[in-house]
């Protein structure tokens, strides 16, 4: 059997155990289903003080979003969220706010969604506008050998909130970057853009193993396919190893969010290392909960870099908070 197949098997009971244990552990203290938007979700013993205790906003409203896989906090349109489905959706993007409601969607043109599973916001060709970068990187098969990330400028919500995904609006035409491996195809479910320089970061993902950090630096090439660099991997994240699903660099370009199917992780530059970024992969790994999440694949910063939010797929998903203490 293949080492992945292994690996996604272990992953699997690895998890079942997890909930098992939580289910037991939380028996008494949530015989109700339901969760009070609002109200503080269960907060796991590693929670490290970083953050406040996760807090349940909303539930996504919208029916069409059954599979949030990736999440940005709007840069034009202050208080609203970008999200979009896994693989099986067209090239949608779907804007939603605080309270779960949608406001809301835009077919990306130009693009094609084979496997999406995250979302960015970052600088692009022209310095007065917002990007949305889409991450068609995932490869369960390992048999790509280019990924695709597509880029769009960000579209404005005001006028256009009631469309729908049977009646989107149409995006201005996307930008195509091809991505290689140095090292042969990998699976990945975490898209990162620098909100200054504009470089681009896929975090591997790899169950039960360690995941690697590739860079594309910025200017990105839209002509030729480009190659990925390897910066280095990530070892000390949780009992899933580094089976990342998501990931995030803060509005201040100072820190990186990741999460995995359990909880989420911080990763924060030293006051030696200002000028160089890629020394922030070396740092400590802070742990995060998130609360109860159904299977979660999505983190990012709100729009001030004061907290963190995250989805999961399913329809009508948790939208939870933790604010930065």
């Amino acid at each position: 059997m293949p080492k992945q197949r292994w690996f996604l098997i272990l992953a699997v009971l690895a998890m079942w155990i997890f909930a098992l244990a939580e289910r037991q552990r939380s028996h008494h203290s949530h015989s109700q289903q339901s969760v009070v938007a609002n109200q503080p979700t269960e907060t796991p013993e590693s929670q490290t003080g970083i953050y406040s205790s996760p807090v349940l906003l909303a539930r996504l409203q919208s029916s069409a979003i059954a599979e949030s896989s990736g999440i940005v906090a709007s840069r034009n349109n202050p208080g609203l969220y970008w999200t979009h489905n896994d693989s099986g959706d067209g090239p949608f993007i779907y804007a939603f706010d605080r309270e779960g409601m949608s406001r809301g969607v835009w077919r990306i043109t130009g693009a094609s969604a084979r496997d999406w599973e995250d979302i960015a916001a970052g600088p692009g060709p022209l310095s007065n506008r917002g990007y949305l970068y889409l991450g068609d990187i995932g490869d369960n098969s390992l048999s790509r050998s280019t990924i695709v990330v597509y880029r769009v400028p960000e579209p404005l919500v005001a006028g256009a909130e009631t469309s729908t995904a049977k009646n989107p609006e149409a995006t201005e035409t996307a930008e195509t970057i091809q991505l290689n491996y140095p090292d042969g195809p990998h699976n990945a479910e975490a898209l990162l853009v620098h909100p200054t320089s504009g470089d681009l970061y896929v975090v591997t993902k790899e169950p039960l193993g360690t995941a690697g950090v590739y860079k594309a630096s910025a200017p990105l090439d839209t002509v030729r396919t480009v190659k990925l660099t390897f910066i280095g991997g990530l070892k000390s994240l949780g009992i899933m190893g580094g089976a990342v699903t998501g990931g995030d660099i803060s509005p201040d370009g100072r820190r990186v969010a990741l999460s995995d199917y359990m909880q989420g992780y911080e990763i924060e530059l030293g006051d030696r290392e200002k000028g160089s970024f890629d020394a922030i992969w070396k740092q400590p790994i802070s742990v995060i909960a998130l609360g109860q999440r159904k299977q979660g694949e999505a983190i990012c910063y709100s729009l001030d870099g004061k907290a963190l939010l995250t989805t999961s797929e399913g329809k009508h998903s948790p939208l939870i908070e933790v604010v930065r203490r």
